[in-house]
């Protein structure tokens, strides 16, 4: 027996539409079909087989932080996403190094979801 990868994430959040236009046009994801569930949501694909699911009607407080709960996204070039951010005006703090040489940028999502955007020194 053995966990063989992670499949999904879901989020809870208040509005789907909004959501939906920031994940879609900010973070640049790839939405999915979804099936028709009895409340709303929407998909969206991460990297080659993952995905992100967002839940509708979020009522309740988001527990969210750059150094608490938050969703990691491993990007191709950190340059050009802060660029992307910067040309959006998207809400990001400055870059961060790790002390591995990992670079970071977190961006809150409409309902204050941190989210990392993860590159390396190298471009990796």
């Amino acid at each position: 027996m053995k966990v063989l990868q992670l499949n999904h994430i879901a989020l809870h959040v208040a509005d789907v539409d909004t959501s939906v236009a920031f994940y879609r046009d900010v973070l640049q994801l790839e939405p999915l079909p979804r099936p028709a569930f009895d409340f709303p949501g929407a998909w969206f694909r991460l990297g080659i087989d993952q995905e992100l699911h967002l839940i509708g009607n979020r009522d309740s407080a988001v527990h969210s932080a750059s150094r608490g709960n938050h969703l990691a996204l491993k990007v191709d070039d950190l340059d050009a996403w802060e660029s992307h951010l910067q040309r959006l005006g998207a809400r990001h703090n400055p870059r961060q190094v790790r002390p591995d040489g990992g670079l970071q940028v977190f961006l809150p999502d409409p309902d204050g979801h941190w989210i990392e955007l993860l590159g390396t020194s190298d471009g990796a």
